[in-house]
């Protein structure tokens, strides 16, 4: 069968490069050996956002009294929990269906690999096919990362996938990485009653945030009852006897932890096995393939996006990546993507929400730098909320008020980091961010305050 491209991987990054090139005229094929939408919609980005809204709402019941409410007997029901999860997970992935069938996309269910620059072949449990196309796109994304001393089982030693899906709560848990991924499930497993601790080799916790915002998390953890172990590295787990016997390294030496379960999440690898890279000459480096600006390899016609190559491993990159290239194939002029402007979210409680330079990073590039921070503490919708946990930072170049950098923590702050990635993209000055009326009462305001206590002009502290 022949087309004018075919995807292999049907992830946030392929689904959304199929749907555009079919939006710009091609005739389109994806290729998928698994389920639509990825590893994100079904084992990511989605189902654990919905594992954290039940772990919230839990929250919520437990401090009802504090908004004035009385609830009388409320029970976790983890197995029920889990199962909304995937029907979220499973409604998302139909819904991916209905884009391909609406947007005139082939899907061919199987294993794809690369045989020349332009065919493809699907082995679909043993049953080969080939496909046809003058443009290839490769999104095969990425999978758990697994530490030779951390061989994940799926019983004791488990990773984000069986995190998801656990027959029944544990009592207790060593999460083994400080990331998103680990700070998430931290959050949810103590939230519904289990005996939770984190370990981090770095310094801090979410070692790749502003340090303040680290401290931060680290501070509301130990409230919550997380026990946060940094600067610390798990040597070995013995899983001979009931429960897991940990040996953990930390500045003061080895300790022994015992818990049911390990939860390994210590980041991710790429797959490019098996998918014909050797065969066609494609070039790699460390676990990416190496690409241009508009994703195109070292062998014309076939390109890679998201995981797979460089920047940031994130859904809404390999979107954005995805788009880039097929309007570059389709005769368009796209910009590059700029990969300091990109927002990182981690969905705790409280939420963590981060773009462009940290403080340290913005003085490392050699900026003089002006810093304002705003306390939600000071904020009347946090406080009306019963969410005045953490803040606002932001960062500008005191020369010429560039934006540099935001730094959030606190409830929300995800759906607020846009105003910063659109206000940075805009060339936005410190003033300017100062001179726009915010709403009030909103957590938004904070970004206007901060912004002005940087430039000490803040009116509410």
């Amino acid at each position: 069968m022949t087309y004018d491209l075919i995807v292999i991987g049907s992830g946030p990054g392929g689904y959304v490069a199929a749907i555009r090139a079919s939006q710009l005229g091609m005739k389109v094929a994806i290729v998928e050996k698994s389920e639509l939408g990825g590893v994100c919609l079904n084992w990511g980005c989605i189902p654990t956002k919905a594992l954290l809204k039940s772990a919230q709402v839990f929250e919520y019941i437990q401090h009802a009294a504090d908004y004035g409410i009385q609830v009388q007997g409320a029970d976790a029901d983890f197995g029920a929990i889990v199962k909304r999860s995937r029907e979220v997970a499973n409604g998302m992935s139909k819904g991916v269906q209905f884009l391909m069938k609406k947007n005139k996309i082939d899907i061919h269910q199987g294993f794809g690999k690369l045989l020349t620059r332009s065919k493809v072949e699907v082995d679909s449990d043993g049953k080969k096919s080939t496909l046809e196309a003058k443009h290839i796109i490769l999104a095969t994304g990425a999978r758990e990362r697994q530490l030779p001393n951390l061989p994940i089982d799926g019983k004791k030693i488990i990773g984000y996938h069986e995190a998801m899906v656990l027959p029944e709560l544990p009592k207790s848990m060593i999460i083994v990485g400080s990331g998103a991924i680990g700070s998430e499930f931290a959050y949810f497993y103590n939230a519904m009653g289990t005996e939770v601790k984190l370990v981090e080799f770095l310094p801090n916790i979410v070692p790749n945030e502003d340090e303040e915002v680290s401290k931060a998390l680290e501070k509301s953890y130990k409230k919550q009852g997380i026990q946060v172990m940094t600067n610390s590295s798990v040597e070995k787990v013995d899983t001979s006897g009931k429960t897991c016997k940990v040996t953990i390294k930390t500045s003061k030496g080895e300790e022994l932890h015992e818990c049911d379960v390990v939860l390994s999440a210590v980041g991710i690898q790429t797959n490019l096995e098996s998918i014909g890279l050797e065969a066609v000459g494609v070039k790699t480096d460390k676990g990416k393939v190496l690409v241009d600006d508009y994703y195109q390899t070292n062998v014309s016609g076939v390109y890679a996006i998201g995981d797979i190559v460089k920047g940031p491993a994130l859904a809404h990159v390999a979107s954005a990546e995805g788009i880039i290239c097929v309007e570059k194939i389709a005769g368009h002029h796209p910009e590059p993507l700029d990969y300091n402007n990109i927002p990182g979210c981690t969905y705790c409680s409280p939420e963590i929400a981060s773009v462009g330079y940290t403080e340290k990073g913005a003085k490392e590039a050699g900026y003089d730098i002006k810093v304002g921070k705003f306390p939600f503490s000071a904020s009347g919708k946090a406080s009306a909320a019963g969410a005045k946990d953490g803040f606002v930072k932001v960062i500008f170049d005191a020369k010429y008020g560039e934006f540099l950098g935001a730094h959030m923590i606190g409830a929300n702050v995800t759906e607020m980091i846009a105003e910063v990635v659109a206000a940075r993209k805009l060339e936005t000055t410190g003033h300017e961010i100062i001179k726009t009326v915010h709403p009030h009462p909103t957590m938004s305001e904070a970004v206007m305050e901060a912004a002005a206590a940087a430039y000490g002009e803040v009116i509410h502290l």
